[in-house]
């Protein structure tokens, strides 16, 4: 099946299963944004998409699928999310940053990073996307946390510099280093909203995952909190099992309730690994948010 026959089927069948009421369409107008990370989903980048559509979520996330679209794929795929009511908020700045020398904490690979934060404002310019996701890269060996945190800010600085002339944000995200990331550098949000407030640039701000934080420190809320003015993406993940919301030990609808409470107005993005049918799931989580935000 081609591309356009299947944005005409699938388009018809996403409006039946609407009308058949199994999903809940998002809401017009809204604050808060709901989004979901495309990488958690399973299937080819078209079936993600009507998944992401089927659920009510009003945008997705990327991470590196744009990284080999010609400009005609570009216009395909931003043709294809307006067909589903989508919108696409997010990539990330250095793909496979793992295996390439484009670390944020290495003042040696300093211009790597650059050349692919430019780039990455290339895509996110042709494919609207508002937010470029900055990762710090590992811990170097033999080097101070001192010298490699000034090198990130530095780089925080630079790439800041580079977002206010394009008119994007960069957002800048902390793994945990103990289950998921080990060797990571910038492990707490605590850290990364230092990192925020220093650089003092409206175009940087923090996306605050909340699995991570609680898998690496813990005391979720309170940190969350002191952190939302500061904050572009909240990151949704149940620990353990970084599944869906509800199967572990966070109490998310308290969490929405206190970021709304302080006055929240960006996206929260679903990045967790369903247990169950993922559109289901999907749809689920959703819902708990929106009447989680509705009765603050």
């Amino acid at each position: 099946m081609d591309r356009r026959t299947f944005l005409a089927a699938s388009g018809a069948a996403l409006a039946g299963r609407t009308a058949s009421g199994q999903t809940t369409a998002p809401p017009k107008k809204a604050k808060i944004t709901s989004s979901v990370m495309l990488w958690t989903l399973k299937g080819t980048f078209d079936e993600k998409m009507e998944a992401a559509a089927r659920s009510g979520v009003q945008s997705v996330e990327l991470v590196g699928e744009h990284v080999n679209w010609s400009d005609t794929e570009i216009d395909g795929v931003k043709k294809q999310a307006r067909s589903f009511g989508l919108g696409m908020d997010t990539i990330i700045a250095t793909p496979n940053w793992k295996n390439r020398p484009v670390s944020m904490v290495d003042p040696a690979q300093r211009e790597n990073f650059l050349n692919d934060v430019r780039q990455a404002i290339t895509f996110a310019q042709k494919l609207e996307i508002p937010q470029i996701i900055l990762m710090s890269g590992d811990e170097l060996p033999g080097r101070s946390r001192e010298e490699q945190y000034a090198s990130l800010l530095e780089g925080t600085r630079r790439a800041g510099e580079l977002a206010a002339k394009a008119n994007v944000t960069m957002i800048v995200e902390p793994l945990n280093g103990k289950v998921n990331h080990k060797g990571f550098f910038l492990t707490t949000c605590a850290e990364g909203l230092k990192l925020v407030r220093e650089v003092d640039n409206p175009n940087v701000r923090l996306l605050f995952d909340i699995y991570h934080e609680q898998v690496q420190v813990g005391n979720v809320t309170r940190t969350a909190v002191e952190a939302t003015p500061y904050v572009a993406v909240y990151h949704v993940a149940d620990n353990p099992g970084r599944n869906d919301p509800g199967t572990g030990e966070l109490n998310y609808a308290n969490i929405y309730k206190s970021i709304q409470k302080a006055g929240y107005g960006g996206y929260i993005t679903m990045e967790y690994l369903p247990v169950g049918e993922q559109v289901g799931s999907l749809t689920k989580a959703l819902n708990e948010m929106r009447a989680a935000l509705s009765t603050t």
